[in-house]
């Protein structure tokens, strides 16, 4: 059944505090630097990597907390790391995605603090996975009332998140205003033409539901008109009951679903056993926490493009 999740808004903060990500450019690095003649950014994982270096152009040096390839859920910040942050003119996280992060910001001394958690609205998580999988979550501690981090993966949310970023850059380096507030108008123009080909690309479907591993992507299935049926809930390491997946097994038959999707920096050993059990294809439906050498595409828009290549081939395009 497709449940429309119930919008809770995100208050934003009084002061919006300034910026910090992490991209594999020519400006980027893998771990936290500050002290540079640039706006010295850090970014928590590559989705905020990517707007900094967007938005920030050649007035920033973005490096990332999250080396590329790991997977962000997991990461634990050094020493090191945590020295380097407070030499940084600001910082570009997402509160409740990885809670290392969230620690490590919280005790830092970074002038500039932008939490993209703040810049648009949050979801509970839960509703577009299934009963089953929500017990799971539970069982397995996840807060029952907690928010859903996945904005990216939904243009329309992610440029709203764009569109705060470039209001804490321009306010945390205003010698540079005018040219954040450039780039950041074209970043969302190109999210908005993204917006545009998932809406008529989607619009026309066999079906309207998908399964993959975890339940990263119900900003991008409710945004579509799509219902998301995740193995397990918002862990990508957890395992799901033998009550869930035969529930799967089951919708997959009614709903006339060809496909389990698999990510690229998760074991796709899980999604791929189901697959074989019950006669169902596999592919790679990529989150975009991280861009490696098996991403299909150079950065988010060539990633997101290719996941709404696979999207259309699983769900049957009209």
């Amino acid at each position: 059944m497709n449940v429309r999740r119930r919008l809770i808004p995100t208050v934003a903060t009084a002061a919006v505090t300034a910026l910090g990500l992490a991209t594999l450019s020519a400006c980027s690095g893998s771990a936290a630097a500050g002290n540079t003649d640039k706006f010295d950014v850090v970014a928590s994982f590559y989705p905020m990597a990517y707007l900094a270096e967007q938005i920030g152009g050649a007035h920033v040096h973005v490096t990332s907390l999250t080396e590329p390839g790991q997977e962000p859920h997991d990461l634990e910040i050094s020493a090191k790391q945590t020295a380097q942050l407070q030499e940084s003119d600001a910082v570009l996280y997402l509160q409740g995605l990885q809670p290392a992060v969230d620690k490590a910001v919280g005790q830092s001394e970074v002038k500039t603090k932008i939490d993209a958690a703040t810049l648009t609205s949050l979801e509970e998580h839960g509703t577009e996975v299934g009963g089953h999988a929500a017990e799971h979550d539970d069982e397995h501690g996840e807060e029952a009332g907690g928010k859903d981090p996945h904005i990216w993966l939904d243009p329309v949310r992610y440029a709203e998140v764009a569109e705060g970023v470039g209001k804490a850059f321009e306010k945390a380096d205003p010698d540079h205003a005018a040219d954040y507030k450039k780039n950041t108008a074209a970043l969302v123009a190109r999210l908005d033409a993204l917006n545009t080909e998932f809406k008529n690309g989607l619009a026309h479907t066999r079906t309207r539901t998908f399964i993959t591993t975890h339940a990263a992507f119900g900003y991008l299935a409710e945004r579509y008109g799509l219902t998301e049926e995740a193995i397990s809930g918002l862990d990508p390491e957890s395992e799901p009951s033998a009550a869930r997946v035969k529930d799967l097994e089951k919708m997959a038959k009614a709903d006339g679903v060809s496909t389990v999707f698999y990510e690229t920096l998760v074991s796709g050993k899980t999604a791929k056993t189901i697959a074989k059990d019950a006669g169902l294809k596999t592919d790679v439906l990529d989150p975009i926490e991280g861009i490696t050498d098996q991403s299909r595409g150079d950065d988010y828009i060539q990633v997101m493009q290719a996941n709404l290549k696979a999207l259309r081939t699983a769900l049957g395009t009209k």
